[in-house]
């Protein structure tokens, strides 16, 4: 990697780790204390079952799980089973691990990995709170997951991805971390056509969940990539915009690309969300390689 490629990110790194550490710490969600990057009401509740999240998940988890921070529900896509390794590729406050937990029961495991402390720490004391003895916490990039290879049964994420720099790498380490016949359910966003320069380029809007996106045929090309098999869209939604302009985020990245909201507005007509699976394949018998 060039250097310029590299310390930009490591700023843009710097920016995601310092935006959602205040929204640990402080509430709010996508550097606001307004409507989330990713979601279209100034509740985390409503967010959450806008994006597929029951009122049954909802009250299931501990007080300040739900940040409000997702873009879909990865867990009800998953189907899970009793006694599975789960992975989520950033945790934040452990709503989707919590869900998860439930699913897995005593005999499973959740995982759960973020970059950043004081989200690892609130999750840790969400955790602690509900009782949950199968939850870990980890600290950890999502690009360099602190897991070992072949050992977990699913990989789950919810609008995280989009904020790795190297989203590649991302999807080769959950390759390396899932067992054989292990699959990956992760919701995200993705672009339909590139977002101007202006946009791409702001850390702003890589915070707000906005620049960091991929084309969508390239992120479901880097899936496969990855050496993912069976990689298929279960849903694609529009963004939802409706209240974007009133978000703080939103107003920063205005202010620093010159956009008015009506062409915001136009722009994010192109971002959607995205539903993905994807499974590794399964190591073929020692008869059939020889063949």
């Amino acid at each position: 990697m060039e250097r310029g490629a590299e310390m930009k990110d490591q700023e843009i790194k710097k920016a995601v780790r310092e935006g959602y550490a205040r929204i640990a710490t402080q509430g709010g969600s996508c550097c606001s204390q307004g409507t989330p990057c990713c979601g279209g009401s100034s509740s985390a509740q409503n967010i959450s079952k806008s994006v597929g999240y029951t009122d049954e998940d909802l009250g299931a988890v501990p007080d300040g799980a739900n940040l409000g921070l997702g873009c879909g529900n990865p867990v009800a896509l998953a189907s899970l089973k009793q006694g599975e390794v789960v992975l989520d590729l950033g945790a934040g406050g452990g709503f989707d691990c919590f869900l998860a937990a439930k699913r897995v029961g005593k005999k499973g495991k959740v995982i759960g990995v973020d970059m950043t402390p004081e989200m690892v720490h609130k999750a840790r004391e969400n955790a602690s709170r509900g009782g949950y003895a199968n939850v870990e916490f980890r600290l950890g990039e999502i690009e360099h997951l602190p897991v070992a290879d072949n050992s977990v049964d699913v990989v789950i994420s919810n609008c995280v991805i989009n904020l790795a720099p190297d989203k590649r790498k991302v999807f080769s380490e959950a390759f390396r971390v899932l067992k054989p016949g292990g699959r990956m359910m992760i919701s995200d966003l993705a672009l339909l056509k590139e977002l101007p320069e202006s946009i791409r380029s702001s850390v702003e809007a890589y915070v707000g969940c906005i620049s960091g996106a991929m084309l969508r045929d390239d992120y479901l090309e880097a899936i496969r990539k990855a050496g993912l098999n069976g990689v298929e869209v279960v849903e694609q939604t529009s963004f939802p915009v409706d209240l974007l302009v009133n978000d703080e985020t939103a107003r920063a990245l205005m202010k620093d690309t010159q956009l008015t909201p009506k062409r915001l507005l136009e722009l994010a007509g192109s971002v959607v969300s995205l539903k993905v699976e994807a499974t590794k394949p399964k190591k073929r018998s020692v008869s059939a390689a020889r063949k």
